[in-house]
This record gives C-alpha cells, sequence and structure tokens, in this order.
C-alpha cells in the first residue's frame, strides 16, 4: 500500500479517536485556532503526522470559502530589492497562516495575463500585483469582477480604483538632487527608467521638479533597463557629450552600478571626478566602491504593509480602497565625494 493511498483514507474522526478529542477540536487544532492550547495543539500534530494525514485543502475551502492562499506577482525575481519585498509579504501572510503563490512576469504583459488568470483558477483569496508595464487600465475592473481582493506594489494601475502601497518615488529624487547641488553641482543628469509606469513617471517627476526649482535643465535623460550593463554603456554617452554631466542620478542601485564601473573604464574616479546617486539601497550599495549614495525604500517595509492591507480587504472587502506611501530615507556615502554617512 502506497504512502500516497494510505494518508488519503486518513480522517479527522480517526485522529480525534486516538487523541480522545472531537473532530472539531480536532480540526482547530491541525488550523492553529487560538482556542486550542498548545500543549493540545502539538498532541494532535503529532498523532497527525504518524498516522500520515493530509490536509484537504479543497475540502477546507468549501467549508470556509477561503483557500489560505495568496497570489504575489512581482516584475524581476532576480533583483535583490524584490527579494526583500516578497519576504516582507510572506512574512505577515504566514503570520496567518496563509501560503504565497509568487509569479515573476519579467514586465511581460502577456504573461502577467496567464499568471492571472492561473492565480485566479487556483482561487486565491487575494493577490499582491506590481503590474507591468502597458497593463490595460481596465484589468483592476477585471479583477473586481472575479471577487479577488488585490493590492497594487511599487507601481498603480489607478491609485483611487484599488489598494495601493509604494516608496516615495518623487520625494526620494528630489531629496538626492537637492544633495547634488548643495555639493554645488549644476549639470546633472538622469538614468534608466526604460519602461512607462507609475514608478518612472514619479522619479522624473522628482528629477524635473528639482531642477526647476533652481532654474536648471537636465544635463542629460537617458532612458534605459535598469541593469548594470545599461548603466556602463549610458554613462559613455554622457561622458561624451559637449557639456558633459558632472553628476548622475540612477533609477536604482543596479545601474548606479554599472555607472561606477564605467567611470572607472573611463579613468575617472567616482566620487571624485563624478558623483553617482542610486536608488533603493539594495545591500551591495554599502560595499560597493565607492560606497553608494542611494535613497533607502525599505523593500521589506513595503511587502509589510502591503500583506497587512491585503488581510484587510480580505477582512473587508466593501471598504474604501486605500493609498499607503513609505517614506524614503537619503543614505549619503563617498559616491557624490563626501565622507561616508556611517
Amino acid at each position: 500500500m502506497s504512502a500516497k493511498n494510505h494518508s488519503a483514507r486518513v480522517t479527522l474522526s480517526q485522529i480525534a479517536n486516538r487523541v480522545g478529542l472531537s473532530s472539531a477540536a480536532v480540526s482547530m487544532a491541525l488550523r492553529g485556532h487560538q482556542r486550542i492550547s498548545a500543549a493540545t495543539r502539538q498532541r494532535v500534530l503529532e498523532e497527525a503526522n504518524r498516522l500520515g494525514y493530509v490536509y484537504d485543502r479543497g475540502a477546507a475551502k468549501l467549508r470556509t470559502g477561503q483557500s489560505d492562499t495568496v497570489g504575489i506577482i512581482i516584475s524581476d525575481i532576480a533583483n535583490a530589492f524584490f527579494g526583500e519585498l516578497v519576504a516582507g509579504v510572506d512574512q505577515v501572510i504566514a503570520e496567518t497562516g496563509k501560503i504565497s503563490f509568487l509569479f515573476n512576469t519579467r514586465d511581460d504583459v502577456r504573461r502577467q495575463e496567464s499568471l492571472l488568470i492561473r492565480l485566479r483558477e487556483q482561487g486565491v483569496d487575494g493577490m499582491i500585483l506590481c503590474p507591468a508595464p502597458g497593463t490595460d487600465p481596465a484589468l483592476l475592473e477585471r479583477i473586481s469582477a472575479w471577487g479577488i481582493p488585490t493590492v497594487q506594489m511599487l507601481r498603480c494601475i489607478s491609485a483611487d480604483q484599488a489598494d495601493y502601497v509604494s516608496a516615495d518615488y518623487r520625494t526620494g529624487v528630489e531629496a538626492l538632487c537637492e544633495h547634488l547641488l548643495a555639493l554645488g553641482h549644476r549639470r546633472i543628469a538622469y538614468l534608466g527608467g526604460s519602461h512607462d509606469h507609475s514608478a518612472t513617471s514619479q522619479r522624473l517627476a522628482g528629477f524635473h521638479g528639482a531642477l526647476q526649482r533652481h532654474g536648471l535643465a537636465p544635463a542629460g535623460v537617458i532612458r534605459c533597463p535598469a541593469t548594470r550593463q545599461a548603466g556602463r554603456e549610458s554613462i559613455k554617452t554622457l561622458l561624451a557629450a559637449p557639456q558633459p554631466a558632472t553628476a548622475a542620478i540612477c533609477y536604482n542601485d543596479l545601474i548606479a552600478f554599472g555607472v561606477l564601473a564605467g567611470l572607472r573604464d573611463a579613468g575617472l574616479v567616482p566620487g571624485q571626478d563624478f558623483a553617482v546617486t542610486g536608488f533603493d539601497d539594495v545591500e551591495e550599495a554599502a560595499a560597493s566602491w565607492p560606497p553608494l549614495t542611494t535613497a533607502a525604500t525599505h523593500p521589506r517595509d513595503i511587502g509589510q504593509a502591503a500583506g497587512r492591507l491585503l488581510l484587510r480587504r480580505i477582512a473587508t472587502p466593501g471598504a474604501a480602497p486605500e493609498r499607503l506611501i513609505i517614506p524614503t530615507e537619503i543614505i549619503v556615502r563617498s559616491s557624490c565625494g563626501t565622507k561616508t554617512g556611517g
């Protein structure tokens, strides 16, 4: 007899008979209900494991109306920033006994569509979505019609129509610009943001707004992918200009790392001959050479906030949409020619 066939026959009643409890009490113990003591729950779990019991999640969904699963759809699973973000979401979700399905769109709107359909088929209790560029504005209405609570994270299709959690991109870029201006830079360029979505537009608004307040024009805006190689190539274009920039604000830290390498390729010393700032403050930012001035977006905090908001929305689907913007923090290091901020 296979283990699979054996586990399929184990019932709550069998476990209840073994531990001297009712089937209802065993069910609550297996679900971690607070009415069941830790000692009793442990006794039930040990007997369930010994018998090879497998929790029937499909049957549980029929009883409760919930699958205890949520979907997380992000754009770039290889980026360390998104790893921290998802860890924050999962930490909050796991505390309720729910599990997370993680999907990567690679910023492909067609792939995003197929993933959304798959999550609908799985009957998830809710979703956290970082929308891919080019997402149909009507998507939120479709998801709402499906009856799946959804929180937009980092990027938004609509900040009013559905819940939204993000970093304060505009203010963060403005603060980086002010830092460079205070250091005497007047020819400041912007690198990155090849995709058109809300996180790109908010960064660019902060960049242009800060320069306009000081009566300055950009020394260049190069739209490029958010990769090291793109940063390394883009700095060559900036340096070749008739009046080259003396500083660059990068869409994220990955582009900034590429810029640092490109400056060294050109025989320049980052932080002395040219100032560089990133955005996000990934772990490598403090260990790069020189250490990178950047805007800390606290992705784990964003993920936790998105997770908590999704749980609220699952509990109260009819409540008004919430918009949570997490403040950024400028971390000053020596890539702009100042001493490491410690």
